[in-house]
């Protein structure tokens, strides 16, 4: 019975957003085509862009009855074109990052990779520390993820933040930049035709999804699910190994996509510390903590009814919660002992606080997911390797773990 009604929620979800977005109303995707191989300009595709994001949303859009609308942006035009409702989605290599955490709500991961510098083989910097110095020149893309973490990593060097993401390999090829800034997915297809390159990292690890407009909640939740049904049935799989190689790792199975949203809300944390520090709050607030336990109790019941599941234990559910709070509480405590900076600035009730709900959606969606059982000791290793966050110790990211094992243990499977 369950089962059915489960089925039931999905395909009434699926007809919604088809008459949402039908022929007269298709759904928006904005791209920046320029980044392979998510999104590249191709004439001769419908629309007349490819790659990796664009073959999966074809397929999303195909199983949903959708018309697709392609809207170019620029990287630094993200935020901005995203809030005035130019498109209801952003796709092409999107990296999940705080900042755009704010202002949409990021689909499971789609993919990893790492920022990572090409040089000539002739060039005497065999390192990144070596490209860290005054007199080099690194090319990067301007306005996104990549110049970020480059200004981070080569505080030294000078950047060359060009606005076409093709110009980058030119300036390197050309002799105008010492090195040119890429990652692990787009490299191989700047490497081709170019001989005479080598690699030097990477220097991150990041993940790459969908970002949704905040006030699409049910297309983020329907795009989840579909991604979740990909993974586990090879489809996404396939893609990844035609677009981007055979050796990419599956990264929208339950626990995987779960580890990388609570990574996402940690990530949050620097700035909900400075947000604190701004307005004098206190860094402990026992009543918003009771209602963030209340509210993840409330949102994984929600989720469990809505997949057709019985939900499990409120202790177990209380538990991880709690072991959220505490490692959130570990980042800003950190953060708030060193002086005020790096952070995204940003209000803590009109900002943060909405994109943590929106995380906290999703984390309990995950949770209602996880495979059964799952033994603590996998639990810890998946996530010594998710949770990333600087500041989170090793004691609250084990605890979450074996919460989140205990979770799965606990929780009886899906009925059929």
């Amino acid at each position: 019975m369950k089962g059915r009604l489960a089925r039931g929620l999905v395909l009434a979800g699926c007809l919604a957003l088809a008459g949402a977005a039908g022929a007269a109303e298709p759904l928006r995707v904005g791209t920046p085509a320029d980044y392979a191989p998510f999104s590249i300009d191709d004439p001769a595709a419908p629309g007349g862009v490819d790659g990796f994001d664009v073959a999966l949303l074809r397929a999303f859009a195909s199983d949903r009855g959708l018309a697709l609308e392609w809207v170019r942006f620029r990287w630094p035009e993200l935020a901005t074109a995203l809030a005035a409702g130019r498109f209801e989605l952003a796709a092409g290599g999107i990296t999940v990052r705080p900042e755009r955490s704010l202002i949409g709500r990021f689909s499971v991961p789609l993919a990893t990779s790492g920022a990572l510098v090409l040089v000539r083989v002739a060039s005497p910097a065999t390192s990144l520390e070596a490209l860290d110095r005054p007199g080099i020149t690194l090319a990067v893309n301007a306005g996104g993820h990549l110049e970020q973490v480059t200004r981070l990593q080569f505080p030294r060097a000078r950047l060359l933040a060009l606005p076409r993401n093709a110009a980058v390999r030119s300036a390197l090829l050309e002799g105008r930049a010492d090195g040119a800034v890429t990652d692990t997915l787009e490299a191989p297809s700047w490497e081709r035709g170019a001989a005479g390159l080598r690699r030097l990292g990477p220097f991150t690890q990041d993940r790459k999804a969908w970002l949704v407009r905040a006030d699409r909640p049910e297309l983020a939740r329907a795009i989840d699910d579909w991604l979740l049904a990909r993974e586990a049935d090879g489809t996404l799989g396939r893609l990844r190994a035609r677009w981007l190689g055979p050796e990419t790792t599956a990264t929208a199975r339950p626990l995987d996509a779960l580890l990388a949203a609570v990574d996402e809300r940690m990530a949050l944390m620097p700035a909900v510390a400075e947000a604190k520090r701004r307005s004098t709050r206190a860094l402990r607030d026992p009543e918003r903590e009771a209602r963030v336990l209340e509210a993840g109790q409330a949102a994984v019941r929600e989720a469990a009814a809505r997949l057709g599941s019985r939900p499990p234990p409120e202790a177990d559910v209380r538990a991880l919660y709690r072991a959220l709070i505490d490692g959130a509480l570990a980042i800003e405590q950190a953060t708030l002992e060193r002086p005020a900076g790096a952070a995204p600035v940003a209000d803590l009730e009109r900002e943060i606080r909405p994109a943590l709900v929106r995380l906290g959606e999703r984390i309990a969606d995950l949770v209602v997911r996880l495979p059964t059982p799952l033994a603590p000791a996998e639990a810890r290793a998946a996530a010594t390797a998710a949770l990333r966050t600087p500041d989170l110790p090793a004691a609250a990211r084990d605890r979450i773990a074996d919460a989140i094992a205990a979770l799965a243990s606990a929780r009886p499977a899906p009925s059929q």
